[in-house]
């Protein structure tokens, strides 16, 4: 399991104006996180937030602008607490699976993203694939495998750029079933898919 304590916390915002900015994309992703796009309005998370109701006009152009802008910024969130897990300096040999475990773990603390994953949300759960952050988590896979290749500790004849993108795109399905069938399908067949890793990635003997 990750250490909630361990997350990664957001810039914090220095002015003003981002701090109000920050106030309402928090409260969008808890409003939008638990009551959907269709049943929030505007005005439900400038309440939320505590400012005048037409306030988050002046950050965000409607209310789709503001369901985008909180979407990336939750679903940010959670792949950032991945990369903390794989980017840092105890990072476990077993990482594979650690690094599932965590993005398992992270969905508990972002609603929104969690919403999305779950399939509640249908129109914009593909957009969670092409976030900066997805594509940074994807970038340090491909790197963890390269560096892991060089020890030994992967086939060398593998396309370490393809497998690792790849392997992202399999464990956010895993993140998306987990949401949908529950967690019991990953404390009954989670060692059934580390060895589909292990299969792929282990070299002989």
């Amino acid at each position: 399991m990750s250490d909630p304590a361990a997350a990664p916390t957001r810039d914090q915002p220095t002015t003003k104006g981002e701090q109000t900015r920050r106030a309402v994309l928090d409260a969008a992703v808890v409003r939008f996180g638990r009551d959907g796009f269709r049943a929030t309005s505007v005005a439900d998370v400038a309440r939320d937030a505590g400012v005048g109701g037409t306030v988050p006009y002046a950050y965000f152009a409607n209310k789709e602008a503001l369901f985008l802008a909180a979407l990336d910024d939750d679903a940010a969130a959670v792949m950032q607490e991945g990369l903390v897990r794989l980017t840092s300096a105890d990072r476990p040999p077993q990482w594979r699976e650690q690094l599932v475990l965590t993005l398992i773990d992270a969905l508990d603390r972002h609603p929104l993203a969690r919403r999305v994953l779950a399939g509640l949300e249908p129109e914009v759960t593909d957009r969670v694939q092409d976030i900066p952050a997805m594509l940074e988590l994807r970038t340090a896979v491909v790197e963890q495998l390269r560096a892991d290749q060089a020890a030994g500790l992967v086939r060398p004849d593998i396309d370490a750029e393809a497998v690792g993108n790849g392997a992202v795109t399999i464990i956010l399905t895993v993140l998306m079933s987990v949401l949908q069938f529950g967690r019991s399908g990953v404390d009954q067949h989670g060692a059934d898919v580390m060895a589909v890793f292990a299969a792929a990635l282990d070299p002989p003997g």
